[in-house]
């Protein structure tokens, strides 16, 4: 019989491939991570590490790590699976979404998802579109609010509103590219934002990996466009903060506005900032929840879709 702990501790010892290190990373000594690790080998009356330095599996330690994680990972569905069964009575869901976006989504749904289900704990996970995309797969997370598409296979994706990501020029900007032109300028961006036409013009834009950035090299690419990036950045926020002062332009989610109303205003009486609409159909998306087909799908989870759709 397997026992899920020695799996564990097996598994880590199997990654790390150093058994100091293991044992470090499980806070338990050395000696006790040997000591689970030789039950495993006398369970299965097979060598799973060549005692060398540094550390090398065996064929069976390498056959053993492939299934280690399947089996852990079926376990853990197992327990949650029965957990619902029992009554619905307690559970966990974990969340994956940029914090961003989180801000502006989560106020309108936690509140309401807590109040029918005390009980269940919530967690959630910050990221751009990548790594949040490989913790779906992974199992790391059980939904994901993104744009669609989702670049990860096996996705389940339920619907939750349009978005669009505008390109947010600030007058100052302008002003300094093309001197006593600004009328002019932003006239030709409200009939066409043509990118080209901003190619002097510096840019403030996030990180790679973030979905707003992939539209904007996509964009940028098509206009055979080399931006002058003058800064990069994996908050959104920093970004549309620095380009609402004149630093430069930036791409930013239309949902996201009205969370600035104020500083707008504020900003319309000193440092004007215009948002325009992108001529380019992956600027204009939907939000969307996304779930692992392969995985369960909790109580927890499949309730928090239902008041999603309703709230959002």
């Amino acid at each position: 019989m397997i026992n899920f702990l020695n799996l564990e501790y097996f598994l880590v010892a199997a990654e790390e491939l150093n058994f100091t290190k293991a044992a470090k990373r499980l806070y338990i000594s050395q000696q006790s991570l040997s000591n689970h690790i030789s039950n495993m080998e006398k369970e299965f009356d097979v060598v799973l590490f060549n005692r060398t330095n540094p550390l090398t599996l065996t064929y069976a330690g390498q056959a053993l790590k492939n299934k280690a994680r399947q089996i852990l990972e079926l376990k853990d569905e197992t327990y949650r699976e029965l957990a619902d069964i029992k009554d619905f009575s307690i559970g966990q869901l974990v969340i994956g979404l940029s914090h961003t976006r989180g801000r502006m989504i989560l106020p309108e749904i936690l509140p309401v998802y807590k109040e029918r289900f005390p009980n269940i704990d919530l967690k959630l996970v910050e990221g751009n579109s990548s790594e949040l995309a490989n913790d779906l797969l992974h199992g790391d997370v059980d939904l994901v609010i993104d744009m669609l598409p989702f670049k990860v296979e096996n996705i389940e994706t339920v619907p939750l509103c349009q978005e669009e990501i505008l390109l947010a020029v600030p007058d100052a900007t302008l002003e300094h590219a093309f001197p006593g032109r600004l009328s002019e300028i932003k006239d030709q961006l409200s009939r066409h934002t043509d990118l080209k036409l901003l190619s002097e013009c510096p840019f403030l834009l996030i990180n790679k990996g973030n979905r707003v950035r992939t539209i904007a090299d996509e964009m940028f690419e098509e206009a055979e466009l080399t931006p002058h990036i003058i800064l990069e950045t994996e908050n959104i926020e920093t970004v549309f903060a620095l380009a609402a002062k004149g630093m430069g332009i930036t791409f930013y989610p239309k949902m996201f506005i009205s969370g600035h109303k104020d500083l707008l205003n504020q900003l319309s009486k000193t440092t004007p900032i215009s948002f325009y609409s992108l001529d380019h159909p992956k600027a204009h998306g939907i939000l969307a929840i996304g779930y692992h087909k392969g995985h369960y799908m909790s109580q927890a989870t499949k309730e928090f879709i239902r008041i999603a759709k309703e709230t959002v």
